[in-house]
């Protein structure tokens, strides 16, 4: 079915995880893609930061003035949600969206009490629970909104059981750039061991680090976190550090910092297995890149991990918290040439297939749809490609 171009407002007003920041860029850019008019709403935490800008992606980005000019955290933010409100309200006063789609619970928050002449709200949480006053929160932002984006299926189960229906729920993963990520293209050089890369800051790198030892002639590669020459000085890369040298392969596990995308790419192309060994993973954007890339991936059956890695197909399920279990999945992949390229040929095909943007704007489009935003079909702009880069 054709649909109407709509306008939509993106609203992501906190400080984003890694995982946010990638969908809400991402969803914003596939929908604009399809011909929507996509404004992004955030708040300004530069003052090098333009108040407005049209992205090359093709959409707008606005930021309001509410509170410090800098990063604030959590508890800082819920006082600017009254003045966030009042923002959104103004802007939205004589040009009102389609739809509003907030982004984690404090623009929830704002986007329930600005005053948009009844505009649909949808939102996605990205994780739930917390303090108890975010939790409150939250439960009042899924009784208030027209409809809930879960990023999985166990995101479901959790927000039912705070008290939102099934069926106002729609399951909206998180997406992949596929044609940015491929198995195609410039690799990091290695050496002769094997390659196992993971992603920083997730809880789980702990175990991944003791269990380095018991896989013989293998490298660990975690990409992310502070700038190379910070990596000494961020605590949490500090304990690892020290972990690897109390089990004896500190040889052996190398930090990279961060690293450009197409840098991130390389690596993960450049690997034998991908591991995502959270205890808590509510988007899993890592995961899908490294599915995108052909990378078998062996993961924690937990939150949106559980959903995009299928076990035996894609890669491997072990329990979170069950070093010995990781280990021995590792072993037996490494040892494994011909089912590592049998995963991985199966990991990109359902990568493009499930989690591709355009299918998630599709997705997204169709959640609209329910919460009583008029809507149909891509309006796609001639001669432009559904898929948007990053």
């Amino acid at each position: 079915m054709e649909h109407d171009r709509l306008r939509i407002a993106m609203v992501s007003v906190e400080e984003p995880s890694a995982g946010q920041r990638v969908h809400v860029a991402g969803l914003s850019a596939a929908l604009a893609c399809r011909g929507h008019a996509v404004t992004a709403y955030t708040r300004l935490e530069s003052a090098l930061s333009p108040d407005r800008e049209r992205t090359e992606l093709g959409y707008d980005v606005v930021r309001l003035s509410a509170g410090p000019v800098v990063p604030i955290d959590e508890n800082e933010m819920i006082s600017q949600i009254g003045r966030l409100a009042e923002l959104l309200g103004r802007e939205w006063r004589d040009a009102p969206p389609d739809v509003v789609h907030a982004h984690g619970w404090t623009s929830g928050l704002a986007s329930v009490l600005a005053e948009h002449r009844g505009t649909p709200v949808v939102q996605t949480y990205y994780g739930l629970g917390g303090s108890v006053r975010r939790s409150l929160a939250e439960r009042i932002v899924g009784r208030e909104v027209a409809r809930v984006a879960a990023m999985s299926s166990n995101e479901v189960l959790a927000l039912v059981r705070t008290g939102v229906g099934r069926s106002r729920i729609s399951v909206v993963p998180t997406g992949v750039d596929v044609q940015m990520f491929t198995p195609w293209g410039r690799t990091a050089r290695r050496g002769t061991r094997s390659r196992i890369v993971t992603a920083a800051p997730q809880r789980g790198l702990a175990d991944l680090v003791k269990v380095l030892s018991h896989v013989e002639d293998a490298e660990l590669l975690i990409i992310g976190g502070p700038g190379k020459r910070r990596i000494g000085q961020d605590p949490g890369l500090r304990r690892l550090r020290a972990l690897a040298v109390d089990a004896g392969v500190a040889d052996r596990v190398v930090f990279t910092g961060a690293v450009s995308r197409e840098r991130t790419i390389a690596l993960l192309r450049s690997a034998d297995v991908v591991v995502c060994a959270a205890r808590c993973e509510p988007v899993g954007h890592v995961s899908l890149e490294a599915m995108a890339c052909g990378v078998p991936v062996v993961a924690t059956a937990v939150g949106a991990l559980a959903d995009s890695v299928v076990d035996g197909v894609t890669g491997l399920h072990v329990p979170p918290g069950r070093p010995r279990l990781l280990a021995k999945a590792l072993c037996g992949l490494l040892g494994d040439g011909v089912r590592r390229q049998e995963l991985g040929a199966a990991a990109r095909d359902r990568a493009c297939a499930r989690y591709s943007w355009d299918r998630i704007a599709a997705d997204t489009l169709r959640a609209y749809e329910r919460a009583g935003v008029r809507t149909a079909g891509p309006a796609r702009r001639a001669g432009q490609d559904s898929a948007p880069r990053r």
